[in-house]
């Protein structure tokens, strides 16, 4: 299964906006119970969420809800709600694998690392068997630990795609880019995050999605270079150790995979962009 590259939240209490962000062209839309709600619109936007997800949607992108903190009776009620209609539900403020233990359901999981104490857990969480994807809460924990510096945060930024490879999971997605003004910003941010290992980001405006393709689409070099690995991979025929290029350099089999998914990527993000064109 490929990766999603784009993720849209909307608000729970912005119901005419569901069917607006499914037909983005966002390969995941997240109905936001949480911190996109005011307190009194909680009840009204978790209403709102069910009654969507009843409806039978065409094919489109997955639905996940991002519910309350199921350490409070909220949380708890949204993930009751909504657990086996949402395609995936996200957590907040996942502090350790034993948060997870006794939740219900059967629904994916996807865990939000938020705090000092999730990021110090969060190889136990990706671990975790009911987990599906990790992400970070950025804003959250840099206001917790009071970071300022961009260096800092690639720190934990790395401890989390660690965690999420060594637990098999999808790679990690980035945090939301706040400023929707700022497009060269955003690609900037995309790209930097690419070089950590993260892949994706998640958006809260349709307007940052093109941004996003743009920033995590293979460049013409890498396409071209998967491409000529490809080939000299075919040309050697299956069972091919290492595999000798053009120039005199030999590449092995993960190398020759990696290839493989940039040319994937790079032809879905251009149909996606042919698509919202």
């Amino acid at each position: 299964m490929n990766a999603p590259v784009t993720w849209l939240y909307v608000p729970g209490d912005r119901p005419g906006r569901f069917a607006k962000a499914a037909a983005s062209g966002a390969d995941v839309v997240i109905i936001d119970l949480e911190d996109a709600v005011a307190p009194d619109a909680k009840d009204a936007a978790r209403a709102n969420a069910v009654a969507y997800l009843r409806t039978p949607r065409q094919a489109g992108p997955a639905i996940h809800v991002r519910v309350n903190d199921v350490t409070t009776a909220r949380g708890l009620d949204d993930l009751a709600a909504v657990g086996e209609l949402a395609d995936a539900v996200r957590l907040p403020k996942v502090d350790s694998p034993a948060a997870l233990d006794a939740l219900p359901g059967t629904a994916p999981l996807y865990a939000l690392l938020e705090s000092a104490a999730g990021i110090v857990e969060a190889r136990a969480v990706a671990a975790h068997p009911r987990v599906a994807g990790v992400a970070l809460g950025e804003q959250d924990l840099a206001a917790e630990l009071s970071i300022t510096d961009e260096n800092a945060m690639n720190h934990l930024r790395l401890q989390v795609v660690l965690a999420a490879a060594a637990a098999g999971l999808p790679p990690v997605p980035m945090s939301v880019y706040p400023d929707i003004k700022d497009e060269d910003g955003l690609v900037a941010s995309c790209r930097a995050g690419r070089a950590l290992g993260l892949f994706g980001r998640t958006a809260i405006h349709p307007g940052q999605l093109p941004a996003i393709r743009r920033a995590f689409r293979p460049t013409e070099e890498e396409t071209a270079r998967a491409a000529e690995i490809v080939e000299a991979a075919e040309r050697a025929g299956a069972g091919a150790g290492a595999v000798a290029l053009p120039d005199g350099r030999f590449v092995d089999a993960p190398i020759v995979a990696r290839a493989r998914r940039v040319l994937d990527l790079a032809r879905r993000l251009a149909t996606a962009d042919e698509q919202a064109g």
